[in-house]
């Protein structure tokens, strides 16, 4: 892959992505190697600053992320401030409702059931602590479920108590999805796999 298909490539990787990727799995997906990725990662951030770029990324340990400029740090606090102050939005009710009835639940598979990317709303449900997450040791990354404070919002004990949780969270319909989504997972991890050991060979 050329250099400059491999920064655009990360740079996807890291907008879709919405939360940190660990080098590796960049490097997996990439089918190049974890210095590549890195070196790519610093040069992405280079022509950030160059170009006054509203984005950069940040790095913690083996780790990235694609962040906004901290020049725009001020700007960007209006936003989030309004977010925390206003309303939930009927798109935050439904990713709510979606962490709160299937959670644990991935992002993607979030992404699944409601058909769009879901980084932002659940960023906004997260810094209203009403939704936490946790990572995990395989290839998932992270899964969303809801907080105490959420529980305690409601005066409920648990998930179990929410109004006909016991259908809603077996709703076979989205059971169809989830499924679907988790067996193309494993054919587009083999497939990488696959591809990996023949460039090896």
């Amino acid at each position: 892959m050329e250099p400059q298909q491999l920064k655009s490539t990360i740079e996807s990787l890291l907008f879709v992505s919405g939360e940190p990727m660990k080098l590796a799995k960049i490097a997996k997906i990439c089918e190049v190697s974890k210095d590549d990725i890195s070196q790519e990662v610093e040069a992405l951030n280079a022509n950030y600053k160059n170009s006054e770029s509203g984005f950069c990324i940040i790095r913690k340990d083996d780790s990235v992320q694609l962040a906004t400029n901290p020049a725009n740090s001020q700007v960007v606090s209006r936003l989030v401030s309004g977010e925390l102050q206003s309303d939930l939005s009927r798109s935050a009710l439904e990713v709510l409702a979606i962490v709160a009835y299937r959670g644990p639940i991935t992002r993607v598979q979030i992404d699944t059931v409601r058909g769009v990317n879901c980084s932002y709303v659940l960023r906004g449900l997260m810094v209203k602590g009403l939704i936490e997450r946790k990572e995990t040791a395989d290839i998932r990354g992270y899964l969303y479920e809801i907080s105490f404070d959420f529980l305690k919002s409601l005066g409920i004990a648990s998930v179990q108590k929410l109004p006909d949780w016991e259908n809603i969270s077996k709703n076979e319909k989205v059971e169809e999805l989830l499924i679907d989504n988790a067996e193309e997972s494993i054919i587009d991890e083999q497939a990488a796999e696959q591809v990996s050991s023949e460039i090896k060979e």
